[in-house]
């Protein structure tokens, strides 16, 4: 998912997206943001098409590890719970569960 569609399903608005992941999601997105910052490193990308690719092979690598951590457990870590534990009860404010 892309970070907006990821904020849609976890029904967010204005807040930040890491402060209402789980653990596991902010362990993966740091994943994937690692692998992305050494592999650029390594192939010294130029351009926005080569980092692109860049991108996409370091978000790989979280897509993998999360793939065979779910396999494990037989269960899905991506959740559309939001770890701040409110909801909307109108256009305007939020209230605490």
């Amino acid at each position: 998912m892309t970070a907006s569609e990821y904020k849609e399903y976890k029904g967010l608005r204005k807040e930040s997206l890491r402060d209402n992941m789980s653990d596991v999601e902010v362990a993966l997105a740091d994943l994937g943001e690692i692998a992305t910052r050494e592999i650029a490193k390594r192939h010294k990308p130029h351009g926005l098409e080569q980092n692109k690719e860049i991108a996409r092979l370091g978000g790989n690598t979280a897509k993998v590890a999360r793939e065979d951590l779910e396999k494990k457990l037989n269960e899905t870590v991506i959740t559309n719970n939001n770890v701040l534990n409110y909801q909307y009860i109108n256009q305007n404010q939020i209230e605490d569960k």
